[in-house]
């Protein structure tokens, strides 16, 4: 059985991964009691006791929470913005040119956010089919709900 923590449940990404991973036999939920979510002990033994964490929380949150992570076989996915960029995280597209493998073999990994997702999706076809030239000048207009505009429920 996979033992998964989402640190920052309470939040819409949090809240939507619990949503999807609460009724699956195979999976052991860490749950955290509301008066332990903030507490760093806490925190960090749930962090190092799962099999995956998912980071749902603001990005200097999840660089802390990063930096508890102590146990090496703990597979970590941030939901932030945190690590898109930093070479030590996989970029989670998986439907780009070796992305694949490398999120397969990686323990940190960082989750594309929306709009980004958006964009390579319908891009990333074209330059490969050599319809859009890779150094093409494109401009993306996307709209954002609330969450992704930083606001709490």
């Amino acid at each position: 059985m996979t033992c998964v923590f989402i640190d920052g449940s309470s939040g819409t990404t949090g809240l939507r991964i619990h949503q999807r991973l609460r009724e699956r036999e195979d999976i052991e939920l860490i749950v955290l009691p509301e008066a332990d979510r903030k507490n760093p002990a806490e925190r960090r033994r749930a962090l190092n006791s799962a099999d995956v964490v998912f980071l749902c929380l603001p990005d200097d949150a999840a660089r802390e929470a990063v930096s508890m992570v102590e146990n090496e076989r703990v597979t970590v996915i941030d939901t932030s913005t945190a690590h898109r960029t930093n070479p030590d995280f996989a970029y989670g597209f998986a439907e780009l040119a070796g992305h694949r493998e490398r999120i397969a073999s990686s323990r940190r990994i960082a989750n594309p956010g929306c709009h980004a997702s958006g964009v390579i999706a319908l891009v990333a076809p074209l330059v490969k089919a050599g319809l859009l030239a890779r150094d093409a000048l494109l401009t993306s207009f996307s709209l954002t709900g609330y969450s992704g505009g930083g606001k709490k429920m």
